[in-house]
């Protein structure tokens, strides 16, 4: 049995990644997702162990001296990280996707050149502005500090393997399934 993939998606908070990856795996039922840790509180309708584990910031820490992550770091006022252990395991039983942030992603990159690179971007500026505004659940605050962020953000795109337009969602998602099994038939 061969060993699984391991997919990176990255993107501006508010490009869609969560809604995006969603569909992707409601699609493709062998992939599995790289849950990552966080510091972050949870947001309405998040379990721990699903979209994230939800940790305190000594745990985090403790992770970290036990050099239990893969890659980590600080993201809009809050720690993430991925657990190598969990994410070894998955890709035993297949192909693995992992959101995580530009950073993050190029020090996987760094520890795994196999990896692949993908960014979702928005239509346009004005659109991520929109879907940002539009969620409900994020502070003046930090929508200005996700905008700043964002900008930098985008630049990196030119670092990923693959550009992936968020224009609808099913579309989006299935530009990755097609980069998904391109890279399996590669094999």
């Amino acid at each position: 049995m061969r060993k699984g993939n391991l997919f990176i998606v990255s993107g501006a908070s508010g490009v869609g990644k969560s809604t995006v990856l969603q569909k992707v795996m409601e699609s493709d039922k062998q992939l599995r997702f790289s849950v990552s840790a966080t510091t972050r509180p949870p947001r309405p309708g998040e379990t721990d162990g699903v979209e994230y584990y939800f940790v305190n910031a000594e745990q985090f820490n403790e992770m970290i001296a036990k050099g239990e992550f893969l890659e980590y770091n600080e993201h809009n006022k809050a720690m993430y990280g991925t657990p190598i252990a969990q994410l070894e395991e998955k890709l035993r039983d297949g192909d693995v996707i992992l959101d995580i942030e530009p950073y993050g992603a190029f020090a996987v990159k760094e520890k795994r050149p196999d990896a692949t690179l993908i960014f979702i971007v928005p239509p346009s500026q004005e659109e991520l502005e929109r879907r940002l505004w539009g969620r409900g659940d994020t502070s003046l605050e930090q929508i200005t500090m996700r905008l700043e962020r964002a900008k930098w953000e985008m630049e990196q795109q030119d670092r990923y393997d693959f550009v992936v337009v968020n224009d609808t969602v099913q579309e989006c998602a299935d530009r990755i399934l097609h980069i998904i099994a391109a890279k399996a038939d590669m094999e």
